[in-house]
C-alpha cells in the first residue's frame, strides 16, 4: 500500500489530497480567512450563562458567539481558573504545575451559573469550527496534541487509544508514559505511538511541554479580549502529524517554502523519510491535474458515484442526516445466486462508502441502504467488512449492525464544515447545468467496455453519435482516444458528429441506427 500527499498552494488556500495506491481518499482545504481552527486556544469573555441550556455563550471574536456547555468545562475548571489568575497577577512564574495546588473537581451534574459569571475571562479551546449559522463550540478542558500523545493540563490520568489492540503493548506504553509524565499533566496515548521507544515518546512530550510554557507566557501579555494565544500548528504539519506513517512513498508540493517547512517537520518525526518530499516543478500542468486528483474530485463528489461493473451509489443530503443508497445497476449475474450477487455488490459498496464518508467529511447521522441480504452470516460479513474499511478514518465514529432490511446507521463526529465541491458546470448549449466535461470520457469508456464485452454486440459495427466538439476531441492527437480503443478492443468505433446533440450527450448505435444496450 503506497500513500502520497499532494499539496496545491495558491494565494488564498492550500489543498491537501491524500492518495492511497493512486486513489483519492481524503481532501482537506486550509483557507487563510479561517480564523477559528480546531485546537486553537483563546482568552475569551463570558457573555451570559443560560440556565435552561446549562451552557454559556462566549465571545471569541467570531460574528456568532461560541457555545460552552457545562459538560465541556472539564472536571478541573477551578484549578484552571485559579492557575491563570495567579499567572496573570505575576504570582505564578513556574508553569510546570509541579508545585501547584489543585482545587477540587466540579460535580458532573452541576449548574454552569455556579461557576461562570457574565464578563468573566476564561481560557477556551475550539473543539468544533463554525458551521453554517452556528458559532464555534468550545471547551475549557485544554489539550495539546502531539504526534504520539495528547497532553492534558490539570489532570493525572493516562489513557490509551482503543485502536491499539495488543494488551501487552498497552501495558508497555502506559508504563513508559507513567515514567516520563510530569506531575499535574494527564496524557492520552495516540494510535501512532504503537511500538515506539521511550526516546521518541519523551521527545514528543518535551515539545508539548514547550508549547504549554509558550501558552502561559503569551497569557501574561494579553491586553485585549478576546484574543488568540495559541494556534494549532500550521495545517501542513498538522495533517502530517495525524496521518503520516511508514506507508508514505511521496509528498509532492508546488510551493518551495512549504516544501522546506514539511522537510523541517519530517526531520523531527521521521528523518529517514525527508527524501520523499518533492518540489513539483512542472509549469505546463497544474499539480492536481498531473496526479489525476482533479479528475477524481469531479467524479467523486457528485450525487451519483459509479463503482465496479455498473454498480453505483446515490448520496442524498437532508438537514437531519445523509442517506446513501446502494444500487447494483446492470451488473451481470455470474454469481451462484441472487444472494451472492447482492453480497458482492454490498462489499464493493462498503469500501466505497468508507472512502466517500472520509473524502466528503460527512458528519452526524449517515444511513446506508444496502441491497437486502437474507442470510445472517452475510449481514455479519458485510458489517465486519465496513468496520474494517472504516478503521482508517481518524474521525470518531460508530457503526450499528445492519437491520434485516439492509439498513446500516453510522454516526460520525463533525468538527468542520462538510467538504462540498461543485461538480456541475453551466451548459454551453442552453440554460441549466451539466456534469463536468472532465468526466464524460470516463463515462464513454465505461459504456464502451460494457458494450464490447456484451455477448450480443461482439460482432456488430459500432457507431458513436456525439456532439461535434467531443467528436473532434476523440479523434485528435497521436494516438487519439479512438486509436487507443482500437488497440485495446480490436474494434473500430465510427464517430458520428451530431449538431442536434447536447454538449455531453452520446449514444452507441449499430449500422442500422439501433441503440446498443447492455441490459
Amino acid at each position: 500500500m503506497n500513500k502520497e500527499l499532494i499539496i496545491r498552494s495558491n494565494s488564498s488556500a492550500v489543498d491537501f489530497a491524500l492518495l492511497k495506491d493512486g486513489k483519492l481518499i481524503e481532501l482537506n482545504k486550509e483557507v487563510d480567512s479561517n480564523k477559528f481552527s480546531v485546537g486553537d486556544i483563546y482568552v475569551a469573555k463570558i457573555r451570559k450563562p443560560v440556565s435552561g441550556l446549562n451552557a454559556a455563550f462566549i465571545n471569541v471574536g467570531h460574528e456568532k458567539d461560541g457555545f460552552l456547555h457545562y459538560h465541556d468545562l472539564g472536571p478541573n475548571l477551578l484549578s484552571l481558573l485559579k492557575f491563570f489568575k495567579l499567572v496573570s497577577s505575576g504570582k505564578m512564574k513556574d508553569y510546570s504545575l509541579k508545585n501547584f495546588r489543585f482545587e477540587k473537581e466540579i460535580p458532573k451534574d452541576g449548574s454552569i451559573q455556579d461557576y461562570l459569571k457574565p464578563q468573566q475571562n476564561i481560557l477556551v479551546q475550539i473543539v468544533k469550527e463554525p458551521i453554517s449559522t452556528k458559532g464555534p463550540r468550545v471547551s475549557s478542558e485544554l489539550s495539546l496534541a502531539g504526534r504520539f500523545m495528547v497532553l492534558i493540563p490539570f489532570s493525572d490520568r493516562i489513557s490509551i487509544s482503543q485502536k491499539i489492540e495488543s494488551n501487552a503493548e498497552k501495558t508497555r506504553l502506559k508504563k513508559l508514559v507513567k515514567s516520563i509524565r510530569p506531575k499535574g499533566f494527564g496524557v492520552i496515548i495516540r494510535t501512532v505511538a504503537n511500538n515506539q521507544k521511550v526516546k521518541e515518546l519523551d521527545a514528543d512530550l518535551q515539545q508539548l511541554l514547550s508549547r504549554w510554557k509558550n501558552l502561559c507566557e503569551k497569557f501574561t501579555k494579553v491586553d485585549n479580549y478576546p484574543s488568540k494565544i495559541l494556534s494549532e500548528i500550521n495545517r501542513s504539519t498538522s495533517i502530517l502529524r495525524d496521518i503520516f506513517d511508514n506507508g508514505f512513498t511521496g509528498i509532492h508540493v508546488d510551493d518551495p517554502e512549504m516544501q522546506n517547512e514539511i522537510k523541517d517537520y519530517l526531520k523531527i518525526i521521521a528523518p529517514d523519510k525527508v527524501s520523499i518530499v518533492k518540489y513539483f516543478k512542472n509549469k505546463s500542468k497544474p499539480i492536481f491535474d498531473y496526479f489525476g486528483v482533479e479528475r477524481q474530485i469531479k467524479t467523486a463528489f457528485g450525487r451519483t458515484v459509479s463503482m465496479q461493473k455498473g454498480a453505483y451509489l446515490v448520496i442524498e443530503h437532508t438537514e437531519a442526516l445523509h442517506v446513501i443508497d446502494v444500487n447494483s445497476g446492470n451488473r451481470s449475474n455470474k454469481a451462484r445466486s441472487q444472494e451472492q450477487t447482492a453480497l458482492d455488490v454490498n462489499l464493493i459498496a462498503a469500501s466505497e462508502i468508507a472512502r466517500q464518508v472520509r473524502l466528503r467529511d460527512l458528519g452526524g447521522i449517515i444511513v446506508v441502504d444496502f441491497i437486502d441480504l437474507n442470510k445472517n452470516e452475510n449481514r455479519k460479513k458485510l458489517f465486519e467488512h465496513l468496520r474494517e474499511e472504516m478503521k482508517g478514518d481518524r474521525t470518531k465514529h460508530k457503526i450499528l449492525p445492519p437491520s434485516r432490511f439492509g439498513l446500516i446507521q453510522i454516526t460520525r463526529q463533525r468538527v468542520r464544515p462538510e467538504m462540498n465541491i461543485k461538480t456541475r458546470e453551466p451548459n454551453p448549449n442552453k440554460n441549466g447545468e451539466v456534469e463536468a466535461p472532465i468526466v464524460i470520457i470516463d463515462k464513454i469508456n465505461a459504456e464502451l467496455d460494457k458494450i464490447v464485452k456484451y455477448r450480443s454486440h461482439k460482432k456488430k459495427d459500432l457507431y458513436l453519435h456525439i456532439h461535434p466538439f467531443l467528436a473532434a476531441y476523440l479523434t485528435s492527437g497521436t494516438p487519439s482516444i479512438r486509436a487507443n480503443w482500437f488497440i485495446k478492443y480490436k474494434k473500430w468505433v465510427r464517430i458520428v458528429p451530431r449538431d442536434a446533440y447536447l454538449y455531453l450527450e452520446f449514444r452507441f448505435l449499430d449500422k442500422n441506427r439501433r441503440l446498443l444496450r447492455t441490459r
